[in-house]
């Protein structure tokens, strides 16, 4: 009996162990800067608790580079989160026109209301289409932003300057961690 229980923690570890393995340098680095950016945004507006507590997944985007003249673009990698835990990774890029001058670093988590819509994410069948807008994540303000379509965004600007009136979207893409 006791070689039995032994033999079972040892294959639950090599199991924990080797899936964690399975996660390159990048992606360990990605996943602690995202779990510093729950802290970060927790820090700046702890009203956001709701959001993680309540949401069926969510997707978070640590270090996202923003920047342009004219025609502008975004990308940055993360962490997709279904009912907090991780799941996988994450990429967003983004392209706009219009009036856009400078550059930023922000976070940006996107907030999934239902199950359905973590699933059209993970199936790589989710997009951002000009008429959705992020919520700006400011200290101390309170948070009336809503679902909108199942989804909530915000964003918290981490540092630099731009000034954008444009139209765009978002692209994401989805690779889950293997079992």
């Amino acid at each position: 009996m006791k070689q039995l229980k032994t033999l079972i923690t040892f294959l639950l570890l090599a199991q924990f162990s080797v899936s964690l393995s399975a996660q390159s340098e990048k992606d360990k680095k990605i996943i602690k800067d995202a779990d510093d950016a729950v802290a970060t945004l927790l820090e700046v507006n702890p009203s956001l608790r709701e959001y993680f507590d309540k949401s069926a997944g969510c997707v978070i985007f640590p270090n996202v580079g923003k920047g342009g003249f004219i025609v502008g673009g975004a990308s940055g990698n993360g962490v997709l989160y279904e009912y907090g835990k991780k799941k996988g990774m994450a990429s967003v890029k983004e392209l706009n026109v219009g009036l856009t001058a400078g550059g930023q670093a922000l976070i940006e988590v996107i907030f999934f209301e239902s199950k359905e819509e973590v699933d059209k994410f993970k199936e790589g069948k989710f997009t951002f289409d000009a008429g959705v807008s992020a919520t700006a994540i400011k200290s101390g303000e309170s948070l009336d932003a809503k679902y909108k379509d199942g989804v909530a965004v915000f964003t918290h600007t981490k540092g630099g300057l731009m000034a954008e009136a444009s139209v765009g979207g978002q692209k994401f893409n989805y690779k889950p961690f293997k079992d």
